[in-house]
């Protein structure tokens, strides 16, 4: 485990999380795992992802190096939609767990590309996440791209940062709706609190 420094010179920035990931090659929800996780310091001091950065701190952070995996690599048949030496485009089913959690130790996405890939996966998403750039929810069917080395996993990253790579998600919905059809152009996510 290397730590590495950042003098900020050159940009005012207003959340650390966003300094991190700009100014390193590390995501945004890398940068925000590591600040929770105790390996980020501004000036000497712990930190939280939304604390102001200003000109002159310093920055210092850890990154891990990749445990090794004990994941078992399992004969699970999937679909893959397109394929080369540094990515794997593969269409997840609905119901399958892109990688192992609580209560989903085995039978997941990661599983199968461990034994489709081999021992070619990116390390840089984890312990249990090899390759694995982004995920789509258990229940959710669609194309998921898996990184089968550290420069297409950084490269990906930095494209779905910047949002050079961009995803369109459909649903079908049921209730009293008065149009047919229409877009939802508006930030979807989870309840603060619900």
């Amino acid at each position: 485990m290397n730590a590495e420094e950042l003098l900020i010179a050159d940009k005012e920035y207003r959340r650390l999380d966003l300094c991190l990931s700009e100014m390193t090659e590390l995501s945004r929800s890398r940068a925000q795992s590591l600040i929770e996780e105790g390996l980020v310091s501004v000036n000497g001091r712990p930190c939280r992802r939304s604390d102001v950065v200003r000109l002159g701190d310093t920055v210092r952070y850890t990154v891990p190096e990749a445990k090794p995996i004990e994941l078992v690599p399992e004969d699970i048949l999937l679909d893959i939609v397109y394929e080369d030496e540094d990515i794997c485009v593969v269409n997840k089913p609905r119901g399958m767990v892109v990688h192992p959690a609580p209560g989903h130790p085995d039978g997941t996405l990661v599983n199968a590309l461990l034994y489709h890939c081999g021992d070619s996966l990116s390390g840089i998403g984890g312990e249990l996440r090899p390759g694995i750039v982004h995920r789509l929810d258990r229940d959710t069917s669609g194309l998921l791209i898996a990184a089968k080395n550290d420069m297409a996993h950084l490269a990906l990253s930095a494209q779905l940062a910047d949002r050079s790579l961009s995803r369109i998600y459909e649903a079908v919905v049921r209730g009293g709706f008065r149009e047919d059809a229409g877009t939802v152009n508006a930030p979807i996510g989870r309840h603060p609190v619900d």
